[in-house]
C-alpha cells in the first residue's frame, strides 16, 4: 500500500537570506472575529519597507508555526501572510470540526484582511491538502475582496477524503488524532511503527473498522460521524460547490497536483467540476501536474518511492505563487513557467510538457482486451492484454477469503520504495488475477486517464475490488503507475448501493484511475492487477452485505469470483495515446 500521507514538507523551505530576514515586520497573536463571535489566531508576516500590500493567508489545522518560513519567503517578496490556525486549534477559540465550518471562516477571514490598513484591498490563499480544500471552501462563499486562489493537492470532502469510491482507509484515524486538541501531533503522527501495530491489532483480530478509534485510543474524533455515511450524501454534499457555484467563479485559479497525489482525485475533481460549468473565467484556470507525491505538490523532489526523476521536476513552486500572485493582482508578467493552461510532466521522458486543455493531449485511445487460457492467477501465469477481442475464452476465477491474514503479515513494516516494489503483486494467495500486454515495439507515451471495463460474477452480495496498473521494464523492476477501486454494492452508482445477485453477471467500470502521464519504454510491458483488497490499510469488506464498517468474522462468506473475457462478455483497459 502506498503512503497515502496527505501532510506538507513546508520545513524544508528555506529562508532566503538572514539578510532579507530583516525586511520582515512580526506580529503575534492577532485576533480575527467571526460572524458567530469566535476569534481565530493569526500571526502576521509583512515586508518591513511596505505600506500596503497584497495579503496572503493560510487557514490551517496544523497550527501556524509550520509554516513559517512559507511566510517569511512571501513577506520577503512584497506580500502580508496572514497564519491562521483554524478554529479550535492552536491558539484559535472554537471547536474543530473538520471540513464543516472552513467555508465561513474563511469568507470572514478574507473580508477582515481585506480591511485592514496594510492591505490593499486585494486578498489570496497559500496551501495545499486541508488548506487547498480551505481554499475552495472559502472561494464557495465568494467574499468581495478575494482575487485568486492556488490550491494544491486539494482534498475534496466525499470524493477522496475521507473515503475513495465509498471504501474508508485506516489512515483516516492517523490524520484526525494528528489533529487532535489543540497542540501539534506531528511526533505521534510520524510514528509509522505505532500506527501499524494499531492496524494490525484490528486487521489481526477481525475487529470491525468502527472500533478503530478505540483500538487507537482516541475517541475524541470526528469518525464516527464519518462512517456513518458511507456514501456521497447530503453531509457531503455541504461540503463542496454546486452546479450554480461552479458557474458564478470569476477569478483566475492555479491548480496543482501530482501524479502520485493521494488527493489527486480530488483536486482534479475541482477542476474538472470548473471547467464543465458555465463559468466566464474557466478559460483563467491554469492546471500543473508533476511527478510528485502528496508533499511534493508544494516543496518538490526528485525521487520518492524508489522512482527517480530529472532535476527539471524540481519547480520552484514558492517563485511559481510569487508569479502568479504578481500577475493577478500587481499587472506583472503572466509566469514564464505557465506556457499554456496545463502544464505536465512526462516521466521517462523527464520533460515538461504543455497543452490548452486535457482532451487534446491524447487524442487516440487504445483498447486492450484481456484474455487468458483460464489460467491468470500470479505475475508468472498471467493473462494477456490484446489487441483484438477474444472469440471464445475461457473466464478465470479467483478467491478473496477475508478470513485469510497472510497479506497482513507482509505488511509488519513500512516499505519505502512503495511505487517500485513488487510484494503484494507476487503474494496474491489466490485472490487476484494479473494480464500482461505484449512488449511495446517502440516509446510510447501514455497521459491521461486509462479505464477498465470487466464483466464479473460473484457468489456473495458484495466485495471490494482494487486494480493497479503498473509497467514492467524489460529487466523485470516494476513502475507502478496508477489505481483505483470499486465496492460492488456500489457498481452502478457512488450515491445509490445495489447488492449483488449471486451469479449474475455484471459489468464494474473502473474509471477513477488517478491521472498520469508516462513513456511506457520500448520493450516494456504494461500489467492489470485486480483483486479484493485484504490490508491493514483500508476497511475490511467480509462480503455479507451489510454495514461493512461493523462486519467481523462473524459475517465473513468467501467470494468466489469469475471475470469474463469472450465475444458476450468483452472486457478491456482503455489507454489514452498521445500523438
Amino acid at each position: 500500500m502506498k503512503n497515502l500521507s496527505r501532510t506538507d514538507s513546508s520545513k524544508k523551505t528555506k529562508i532566503t537570506s538572514p539578510e532579507n530576514e530583516k525586511n520582515v515586520d512580526f506580529n503575534w497573536g492577532v485576533k480575527i472575529p467571526m460572524r458567530d463571535g469566535v476569534h481565530l489566531n493569526a500571526t502576521i508576516y509583512k515586508p518591513k519597507t511596505a505600506k500596503r500590500t497584497p495579503v496572503i493567508f493560510t487557514l490551517t489545522p496544523y497550527i501556524a508555526d509550520s509554516y513559517h518560513p512559507r511566510a517569511a519567503y512571501f513577506a520577503q517578496h512584497g506580500y502580508t501572510f496572514a497564519l491562521v490556525d483554524c478554529r479550535g486549534r492552536g491558539n484559535s477559540e472554537g471547536n474543530f470540526d473538520p471540513f464543516v465550518q472552513e467555508a465561513n471562516d474563511g469568507h470572514d477571514l478574507v473580508e477582515w484582511l481585506a480591511k485592514q490598513p496594510w492591505c490593499d484591498g486585494q486578498v489570496t490563499m497559500w496551501g495545499g491538502s486541508y488548506a487547498g480544500f480551505n481554499q475552495w471552501m472559502t472561494l464557495k462563499k465568494f467574499p468581495k475582496h478575494l482575487k485568486t486562489i492556488v490550491p494544491a493537492a486539494s482534498c475534496h470532502a466525499g470524493v477522496d477524503f475521507p473515503f475513495f469510491k465509498n471504501i474508508f482507509t485506516s489512515y483516516e484515524m492517523q490524520w484526525t488524532t494528528f489533529i487532535s486538541g489543540v497542540t501539534g501531533n506531528a511526533a505521534l503522527f510520524g510514528d509509522s511503527a505505532f500506527w501499524i501495530e494499531k492496524f494490525q491489532e484490528m486487521y489481526q483480530n477481525h475487529k470491525p473498522y468502527s472500533s478503530l478509534d478505540k483500538i487507537v485510543g482516541n475517541e475524541t474524533t470526528a469518525f464516527q460521524t464519518w462512517i456513518k455515511h458511507p456514501a456521497q450524501d447530503a453531509y457531503w454534499d455541504q461540503m463542496a460547490l454546486t452546479k450554480k457555484q461552479y458557474d458564478k467563479i470569476n477569478i483566475p485559479i492555479l491548480t496543482i497536483t501530482g501524479h502520485y497525489d493521494a488527493d489527486q482525485p480530488g483536486a482534479m475533481e475541482y477542476y474538472r467540476r470548473h471547467m464543465g460549468s458555465e463559468s466566464k473565467t474557466k478559460d483563467k484556470h491554469y492546471l500543473v501536474i508533476g511527478p510528485w507525491d502528496h508533499p511534493g505538490t508544494r516543496t518538490p523532489n526528485a525521487e520518492i518511492g524508489g522512482l527517480k526523476f530529472d532535476k527539471s521536476c524540481l519547480v520552484d513552486l514558492n517563485q511559481l505563487h510569487k508569479e502568479w500572485y504578481d500577475w493577478t493582482m500587481k499587472k506583472g508578467k503572466k509566469p514564464s513557467f505557465l506556457k499554456k493552461r496545463v502544464a505536465y510532466y512526462v516521466m521517462g521522458e523527464e520533460k515538461w510538457k504543455y497543452a490548452s486543455n486535457l482532451e487534446s493531449i491524447a487524442p487516440k485511445v487504445r483498447k486492450l482486451y484481456l484474455n487468458s487460457n483460464g489460467s491468470a492467477n500470479d505475475a508468472f501465469h498471467s493473462g494477456t492484454l490484446d489487441e483484438k477481442p477474444p472469440k471464445n475464452s475461457q473466464a478465470d476465477t479467483f478467491t478473496y477469503d477475508p478470513l485469510d491474514k497472510r497479506p497482513g503479515k507482509l505488511e509488519r513494516e513500512e516499505i519505502d520504495e512503495y511505487y517500485t516494489d513488487q510484494t503484494a503483486d507476487l503474494n496474491l494467495f489466490g485472490n487476484g488475477l494479473v494480464y500482461h500486454s505484449a512488449a511495446f515495439p517502440k516509446a510510447t507515451e501514455i497521459t491521461g486517464w486509462v479505464k477498465l471495463v470487466v464483466w464479473m460474477s460473484l457468489n456473495v452480495p458484495d466485495t471490494d475490488f482494487s486494480v493497479s496498473l503498473s509497467e514492467v521494464l524489460p529487466n523485470g523492476k516494476v513502475i507502478k503507475l496508477s489505481w483505483d477501486a470499486l465496492r460492488a454494492r456500489y457498481r452502478e452508482s457512488l450515491l445509490e448501493e445495489k447488492l449483488i445477485v449471486p451469479g449474475e453477471i455484471n459489468p464494474y467500470t473502473f474509471e477513477g484511475f488517478t491521472f498520469f502521464s508516462r513513456r511506457i519504454g520500448k520493450g516494456s510491458r504494461l500489467r492489470i492487477i485486480i483483486n479484493c483488497p485484504n490490508t491493514i490499510y483500508l476497511e475490511k469488506n467480509y462480503n455479507s452485505g451489510g454495514v461493512v464498517a461493523d462486519e467481523t468474522d462473524k459475517d465473513a462468506q468467501t467470494a468466489q469470483i469469475t471475470l469474463h473475457h469472450d465475444a458476450e462478455h468483452p472486457s478491456y483497459l482503455e489507454i489514452p495515446i498521445t500523438k
